[in-house]
């Protein structure tokens, strides 16, 4: 049976052999191989204590936080705005050991994930800036604003994860 890839498939694959994104590949590695120079950090990353990179279950805070606070937009009242502004904090401040955690599983992929995974990581990035800055904007009343701003950074970082969830399945050493 011969079955046709689809469109994201497609993106995929001329993501992981785009020679364009090599420049970035390259400015990343020594920095992301420095995360798992050391043989205890490398275990830890990996996840041999669980069996679980910990990159996989850390990415549950963030996005869990900025779309709750999504979700509680929904309803505006005082409550629910200052549930949501926190929880927009919370996102914003888990992303950074997300991303950490996300830099020392890149440091082993091969080549052609690497070149997936600097594009994950700028979308990922990118809508970390955009919540960041609905926090701002909630903190100083312009609650509608960081309403909308919120709305972007989760189509950014579905985004995001929809790359994530590709360099899982095609894991290669």
């Amino acid at each position: 049976m011969v079955t046709e890839d689809g469109m994201f498939l497609r993106m995929m694959r001329r993501l992981e052999q785009s020679d364009r994104l090599d420049p970035a590949v390259r400015v990343a590695e020594p920095l992301a191989g420095r995360l798992v120079a050391n043989a205890r950090l490398r275990r830890f990353f990996r996840g041999d204590a669980t069996g679980i990179p910990p990159h996989t279950i850390a990415t549950d805070v963030p996005f869990g936080a900025w779309f709750m606070a999504i979700f509680l937009d929904l309803f505006p009242d005082e409550g629910t705005r200052r549930a949501a502004t926190r929880l927009v904090a919370l996102g914003v401040a888990a992303a950074a050991p997300t991303g950490l955690s996300g830099w020392a599983e890149w440091a082993r992929a091969d080549h052609a994930t690497r070149r997936v995974g600097v594009v994950h990581a700028a979308a990922n990035g990118t809508a970390t800036l955009v919540f960041l800055a609905s926090w701002a904007a909630r903190s100083r009343g312009r609650h509608d604003l960081g309403v909308q701003l919120a709305r972007l950074g989760g189509v950014l970082l579905i985004v995001g994860g929809f790359l994530g969830g590709y360099m899982r399945s095609v894991r290669r050493p």
